[in-house]
């Protein structure tokens, strides 16, 4: 195993590891806004680019059973526009993802977070209900989110924001992030594997202890996500996206 994980593969490490397994399901089972919760996890429990290695195989298992489940809702209209932009900024994450000092980053993606959430939010007391028409809209976003998924796993919160712009309902808010998700996330894996070298035979293995965590957070996520309403479920998002925001500015 790499020498730095195997170090730190401690019983506190592998329970805050689990622990993020749990919460990578809940999310992708359509609780969203909490995955930011297990990326400061996993960053926590492994160094910062090694935790970004173990994660995405953990997120494409948890997309595809989001994708199963939530497929009917499925709205490719919304992944068709956004996704070009989401992959020319995940190709430029690629390139700088080795030398964009990790502090620059993390400050910069947590303010602009809190500021996009401020925004929807007064957004949402407007009577106007339109969304946003503009190809610079979807644009500026999905670059950014694909430069962020790239370099930390942190794309949700301004996916988060796009559908929401959208003003998708509940069911399909998740149906569609769960495709792109999983297409992103898919993709990411060649990189992670020969560019980063994030993902070995060692981080798939504890990726496969890991598998029950993301099972047990589906199931607790599928059953909280029935009893949400949809107009509480926008509120929430927002409310837990910006507390994500807050989470990387303090990690």
């Amino acid at each position: 195993m790499n020498l730095l994980i195997a170090s730190e593969i401690t019983t506190t490490t592998y329970l805050m590891a689990f622990t993020a397994a749990i919460v990578v399901g809940v999310s992708k089972a359509g609780i969203k806004g909490i995955g930011i919760i297990a990326v400061t996890l996993m960053a926590l429990a492994f160094s910062s680019k090694i935790s970004t290695g173990i994660l995405v195989p953990m997120l494409v298992v948890a997309d595809l059973f989001a994708v199963i489940y939530y497929n009917k809702h499925t709205q490719w209209k919304y992944i068709v526009k956004f996704l070009p932009w989401v992959l020319v900024g995940l190709l430029l994450g690629v390139l700088i993802g080795k030398d964009l000092p990790e502090k620059t980053f993390k400050y910069c993606m947590g303010a602009m977070i809190l500021l996009t959430v401020l925004m929807m939010f007064w957004w949402d007391q407007k009577k106007s209900k339109a969304v946003p028409t503009h190809w610079a809209f979807a644009g500026s976003i999905g670059l950014l989110a694909g430069i962020t998924t790239m370099v930390g796993n942190l794309a949700g919160p301004l996916s988060n924001i796009y559908f929401l712009a959208m003003r998708l309902p509940k069911n399909e808010f998740i149906g569609t992030a769960a495709w792109l998700f999983l297409i992103v996330n898919v993709l990411k894996l060649p990189f992670h594997f020969f560019v980063w070298e994030t993902v070995t035979e060692e981080t798939l293995l504890l990726n496969l202890k890991l598998l029950p965590g993301i099972l047990v957070g589906i199931f607790i996520g599928v059953k909280l996500v029935k009893h949400i309403k949809d107009k509480f479920y926008r509120k929430m998002i927002l409310v837990l996206t910006a507390i994500g925001a807050l989470l990387i500015l303090v990690k």
